[in-house]
């Protein structure tokens, strides 16, 4: 991916998330562009969701948000996150199901990496990591949050708007808790992922995968020895 270094936004982009692979460097396709677009949909209608729906936990705010602009603004952003992973899953449903069954696999490897991260991440010893493949052990610990807390809210959400008159207050409750407990759960994963994939010294620069969509040869075979092989050997 190339990057003109004269503009002052791809500047300071570089000065935040670290360099992209350099032109002269060998890349590898990480993420395809329609992987990318959903990732970035999510990633702002998550932060929609997330402001909006405090505002049903503020006292003074509370009973204006049901109503008001705040909710509607977060059941807009609902509808725009279900609505765009559901499209990408009917159009891609082999990398979907790929995807969530990698997120249910775990063996002996992820044992080894939960050992070594301590090691990694804290004292930057990388041999002490073993190979990972495409989504490493950190990863998919993320990626199966995603998908069951993720999951919860979902299905809390849509039984608060739809279902709001049909149920008891106590059911109610239980069902509004439930969905604060996903949020409880997703906010600090998430600050973790942000993190991790634009802050840490260790991952600088891997922001740009998302972006264009490559990362070097050379991160590939030092983070995801694994899947840097299979491709390599076709």
């Amino acid at each position: 991916m190339e990057v003109k270094s004269s503009s002052k936004i791809v500047q300071i982009a570089q000065r935040l998330f670290g360099s992209p692979p350099s032109a002269d460097e060998e890349q590898l396709e990480r993420y395809p562009k329609q992987v990318r677009v959903l990732h970035w949909i999510t990633a702002v209608t998550w932060v929609m969701l997330f402001i909006t729906g405090l505002f049903f936990f503020v006292p003074p705010f509370g009973g204006g948000a049901v109503g008001g602009w705040s909710g509607l603004l977060h059941r807009i952003a609902a509808v725009v996150i279900v609505g765009w992973a559901a499209g990408y899953a009917l159009m891609n449903p082999k990398a979907t199901l790929e995807s969530i069954v990698e997120a249910f696999k775990w063996g002996k490897e992820d044992l080894g990496w939960a050992m070594a991260a301590p090691y990694y991440y804290f004292f930057g010893r990388e041999d002490k990591m073993p190979p990972q493949g495409h989504m490493n052990t950190g990863q998919k610990i993320w990626w199966l949050t995603v998908l069951l807390a993720g999951g919860l809210m979902v299905v809390t959400g849509a039984i608060m708007w739809f279902f709001k008159g049909m149920i008891s207050a106590d059911a109610f409750l239980w069902v509004s808790t439930f969905h604060a407990i996903g949020m409880a759960i997703l906010l600090p994963f998430t600050l973790l992922h942000v993190y991790l994939s634009v802050v840490h010294p260790k991952m600088r620069g891997i922001f740009w995968s998302m972006w264009g969509g490559m990362v070097s040869a050379k991160y590939a075979a030092s983070h995801h020895k694994k899947w840097y092989d299979e491709v390599k050997q076709g």
